[in-house]
């Protein structure tokens, strides 16, 4: 399905974001360091509206040269909203404000200690990026059409864990969870559907 980039795109997702009904922080969720990143929307050279998705600086000291939405952890006194709308700033240079969010998706638990909130944003068509080279090694657009092929995520499993590894497939390679499983739950929001992915694995490589 393409989905222009414009005002009707932004006002039907924003509704499928405030008809998806997200999960209350479970017990055990509230004991992992709260981080959020966003869902960032934006046009692609065809006139259609992609997800920015960047490729981690190798220089960082964790999950570098990965594949990530922007964000991170959430500093003392900050909203999840407030985080992300701050890494978005840090990592690409985007200014967005709060009447920019469109919705919130589900946490998610990862293996390393953090419980991510993803928040979905609206970038303004005059946006400009201008990534961090010290954060973001490049920046990637992924049409949303390309999110929503039936063989754009599969399922396998590892020795390690009885739980489903999600991966989702761009440019021949496979990214995982957590950004695959946080891109899933946006593709099953975007067509009505409230599916979970907490439970979705990661690999061994991202545990820690």
């Amino acid at each position: 399905m393409t989905r222009p980039f414009d005002h009707t795109t932004r006002r039907n997702i924003a509704e499928r974001c405030a008809a998806f009904a997200r999960l209350p922080a479970s017990e055990p969720a509230l004991a992992l360091k709260r981080a959020a990143v966003a869902i960032a929307l934006t046009g692609d050279a065809a006139g259609g509206t992609a997800v920015l998705l960047t490729l981690r600086a190798a220089g960082l000291r964790a999950h570098s040269s990965q594949w990530a939405l922007p964000g991170g952890r959430c500093d003392e006194g900050e909203t999840q909203v407030t985080a992300a709308l701050r890494e978005l700033h840090e990592e690409l240079g985007l200014e967005l404000r709060e009447a920019n969010v469109l919705g919130l998706l589900d946490d998610y638990p990862t293996r390393s200690g953090y419980l991510i909130t993803p928040v979905v944003v609206w970038a303004d068509a005059s946006a400009a990026i201008a990534p961090n080279p010290e954060e973001v090694a490049s920046v990637h657009r992924i049409a949303l059409g390309d999110i929503e092929r039936a063989d754009a995520f599969d399922f396998t499993t590892i020795p390690e864990s009885t739980r489903r590894v999600i991966r989702f497939r761009h440019a021949g390679q496979f990214i995982h969870a957590p950004t695959a499983a946080l891109i899933y739950q946006f593709r099953e929001v975007l067509a009505g559907r409230d599916t979970r992915v907490a439970e979705l694995e990661q690999p061994v490589f991202a545990w820690k």
